[in-house]
């Protein structure tokens, strides 16, 4: 291999691969605005002649480069290569991921699109792959996937603790977290894309630890019955049993536990995320940067609103607002999902629907949850699970350095602006401090590091996601008001909505209980596992 053929060979490779020494160098990589090039024969990087030499003829002195240089330099030029580019938005852009002050970053949103997906989170994404993927052709359906935080620094999933768990109350949410720890588990058959290393989640299986004061006993045990029914794997432990699997705990007021044995644990959000991105697009997902902010209805150009209420209409154009502009792009459209989390509800309030049609209000807002992360050297080891309070207080390990992660949902009554991110640590040397000490003797002694906060797309009405068709509007489907489960049933949820779209039902799952008429007829499906 010559030198330029040395120079110029590699691929792109995840960090973690690159770490392990698998880098290679990124073909066409900017050094800070300046393109590298291979050297030319006899001259210096970038084409310049080689000081005190001629263009045509090398130094008599210069000692020919080898190969082995180049090999060794890659694995750390593709590490950074593929650091940079993993902070960049997915569809990169023009001037090596820079953007010009007051140009829209990424490419301007088309004229028309099939489908819309307003939200570009892990929901969204995958509602964006199944749909692609249950199509079975290259360039059939143009799906567009609108975000209007293309940095990720506010999105409930890369902001969540990662869990994952079997441990549920209803059917549905059981059913789609076998779903979707089946789909991770094989997740590089349905996510891998072609000339890209595999993709590692870095999946953590020390399942979850649910446990139960007297008085919630017996529902926590009839909770394990329903589990098993469906499928899962699950152990209820008394106390003895718990302090003897776990030496660290106190057990007093603890009259029994549930202990899941299989397909539960934690892994990178931030890694699925970008999985779905990333095989999304090689399918031919379009995305772009900006804000839904209107719709346009057949309601507008119909006489029949002098009178009655229209009962139903369809969007015809979804309005994208550009970032940091006034300038908008309305994108004619057959189908818009709503993915769009936290402000699910807020979408449909502020869109600007005539006659009714956004009755009822879709009852998702944002909640802010903290997260705080400690160090106890002294703490529980490897073996430790994602553990629930019988108080609610919940915390699992962080790597095995002694490092451990941990929150809780504060009462209603007492629930913090949602206004902006910031973290009020108070909260955690008053109320979470002293349960995680109560139980966790060692914890006593702990070091606390930092805290971040983030949004459950909190669903006020049963605390449980709206899946499928809107009442009113016949092309808009929802996906949104997990309240804090969003990221682990993003796969089931994705398909279950593409197969409406695509097929016109259900076929994977049945969860046409987590439809729009249970908001409207005043029925909650209750939940008892939201942490």
């Amino acid at each position: 291999m010559t030198d330029e053929e040395a120079w110029l060979s590699g691929g792109v490779v995840t960090r973690k691969e690159a770490w392990r020494g698998k880098g290679a160098w990124p073909g066409g990589m900017l050094r800070w605005g300046r393109a590298l090039r291979p050297p030319k024969r006899g001259g210096a990087p970038g084409g310049s002649p080689a000081p005190g030499g001629s263009p045509d003829r090398p130094l008599r002195t210069a000692a020919p480069l080898s190969s082995d240089i180049f090999r060794e330099l890659r694995p750390g030029l593709g590490r950074l290569g593929q650091i940079l580019k993993d902070q960049l938005p997915v569809w990169g852009g023009g001037w090596g991921g820079w953007t010009p002050p007051g140009t829209p970053p990424g490419p301007r949103p088309p004229e028309e699109a099939d489908v819309v997906v307003v939200g570009g989170g892990v929901v969204g994404w995958s509602v964006a792959y199944w749909l692609k993927a249950l199509e079975g052709q290259r360039h059939g359906m143009r799906v567009l996937v609108v975000e209007r935080d293309p940095t990720y620094s506010r999105a409930s999933t890369v902001l969540s603790v990662g869990g994952i768990r079997q441990q549920f109350s209803l059917p549905e949410n059981i059913r789609m977290s076998r779903f979707s720890a089946s789909f991770l588990r094989n997740i590089n058959e349905h996510l891998g894309v072609p000339n890209e290393p595999p993709i590692d989640i870095q999946f953590q299986p020390s399942g979850y630890l649910f446990l139960a004061p007297p008085q919630s006993a017996a529902r926590l045990e009839a909770t394990v019955q329903l589990q098993r029914e469906e499928g899962v794997q699950v152990a209820l432990l008394s106390p003895t049993q718990l302090k003897a699997k776990f030496p660290w705990i106190d057990t007093e007021d603890v009259a029994v536990a549930s202990y899941g044995l299989e397909d539960e644990g934690w892994f990178d959000p931030w890694t699925l995320l970008n999985a779905f991105r990333r095989k999304a697009a090689s399918l031919g997902v379009h995305s772009c940067n900006g804000e839904v902010r209107g719709f346009v209805t057949s309601a507008e150009d119909s006489t029949l609103l002098q009178g009655p209420a229209l009962a139903t209409a369809r969007i015809k154009y979804v309005h994208i607002h550009m970032p940091d502009s006034l300038e908008y792009q309305p994108v004619a459209c057959a189908i818009v999902v709503n993915a769009a989390g936290a402000w699910a509800g807020e979408l449909l309030e502020t869109a600007g629907l005539p006659g009714g049609l956004a009755e009822p209000p879709l009852p998702i807002q944002p909640r802010k949850r903290y997260v705080y992360s400690w160090h106890c050297p002294d703490g529980p080891g490897f073996s430790c699970p994602l553990l629930v309070d019988t108080t609610g207080a919940y915390f699992r390990r962080d790597g095995i350095a002694g490092n451990y992660l941990g929150g809780m949902s504060p009462p209603e009554e007492e629930e913090p602006d949602p206004g902006d991110l910031s973290v009020d640590h108070d909260f955690f040397q008053e109320q979470i401090w002293p349960r995680l000490a109560r139980r966790v003797p060692a914890f006593t002694s702990l070091r606390p590091r930092g805290a971040w906060a983030g949004y459950y797309d909190y669903n006020a009405f049963d605390r449980n996601g709206v899946l499928g068709p809107h009442p009113k509007l016949e092309n808009l489907f929802l996906a949104a008001g997990f309240s804090g489960h969003g990221l682990q049933h993003a796969p089931a949820a994705g398909r279950a909505v593409a197969e409406l779209v695509v097929k016109g039902q259900y076929e994977s799952l049945d969860l046409r209980r987590l439809g729009w008429r249970r908001l409207a007829e005043g029925e909650p499906l209750e939940e008892d596992g939201v942490v």
